[in-house]
């Protein structure tokens, strides 16, 4: 009866990564397996509001952002790290630009603090190049693709459909830099409330169950018109222009999984891509002081399901 009066409450919301849990959702695997969830769909920073307030139990999110949040002081725990983006955040540029090097002395759009913001940086960087060379410019990430349209920038940093949104706002734009160049920098995660974790870690351990459920469906080339179809329809585009998003989206296999969770300094292990963005998180002072990066990680109830 509790199960039934108290779901599990999820945000989720328009990555690839994490709309892939409405074939769950669908299908009503989280029914079969026992599990009482409610997901809500959000922009993808309300989502991390509604997080840090308490209005939810769990939220999907990068690695990054949940060191963001919990920096603030509201604690949580990663339970999955269920894919990466694979060149779906891109560094997009207008017409007549070509390279990074094209940008110096020139305005460029991102949300500032948030992951293409360090998506910019290593751009920058393999171009022997740093921030002091552009001018940053504040945009929240939904309105990038029209900021780009304006002309107001020569650049925007975003995810898709955003990223994608801007190269066809913007005839002859592209992408000259994209997550592609540096897997594993962007770890996307489902961050649990240490307080319904503790208190549900049963449950959880469905939610996770459910998780490899659905990449086990995604791995099966026979469902990808049903998948595409699904996917699509909760984010309001096409079933083909779903397809390319598909494409710049990693989704971790049971293996490679196993290996992610592994404590190492590389972008091979959420724990070294994770150190990676605290340091950055900490030299463009989204936070002062640097997170316990074990603290954030529970990597249990993956392991024990997947032994």
């Amino acid at each position: 009866m509790q199960q039934r009066r108290f779901p599990l409450k999820i945000g989720f919301s328009d990555w690839p990564g994490w709309v892939a849990w409405q074939i769950a959702i669908e299908k009503e695997w989280f029914k079969e397996e026992g599990v009482n969830v409610v997901f809500s769909w959000f922009e993808y920073a309300a989502s991390m509001d509604a997080f840090a307030s308490g209005q939810i139990d769990a939220v999907t999110i990068t690695n990054g952002d949940a060191l963001v949040i919990g920096a603030t002081g509201v604690g949580g725990q990663i339970i999955l790290v269920s894919n990466y983006s694979n060149g779906n955040d891109m560094i997009v540029a207008a017409p007549g630009i070509d390279s990074i090097a094209g940008l110096k002395g020139k305005k460029v759009g991102i949300e500032v603090g948030f992951v293409e913001h360090l998506l910019l940086l290593k751009a920058l960087e393999s171009a022997g190049m740093k921030d002091t060379d552009i001018e940053l410019v504040n945009v929240v990430t939904h309105q990038t693709a029209q900021t780009l349209s304006s002309g107001e920038v020569a650049a925007i940093g975003a995810w898709q459909p955003n990223s994608g949104q801007a190269l066809k706002a913007v005839p002859g734009s592209k992408a000259i830099y994209t997550s592609a160049d540096v897997p594993g920098l962007i770890y996307d995660a489902l961050e649990v409330s240490p307080a319904s974790l503790n208190a549900r870690r049963g449950d959880w351990e469905k939610v996770v169950k459910v998780w490899y459920r659905i990449t086990d469906y995604l791995a099966d080339p026979a469902n990808r018109q049903e998948a595409l179809k699904i996917m699509s329809a909760r984010a309001g585009v096409s079933a083909e222009e779903y397809a390319t998003y598909m494409e710049g989206v990693h989704f971790l296999t049971r293996e490679e999984a196993k290996q992610v969770w592994q404590k190492g300094d590389s972008f091979q292990s959420v724990y070294g891509s994770s150190k990676i963005v605290d340091a950055f998180n900490v030299s463009n002072h989204v936070y002062n002081i640097p997170q316990n990066i074990d603290a954030y990680m529970e990597p249990s109830l993956v392991l024990d399901l997947l032994k």
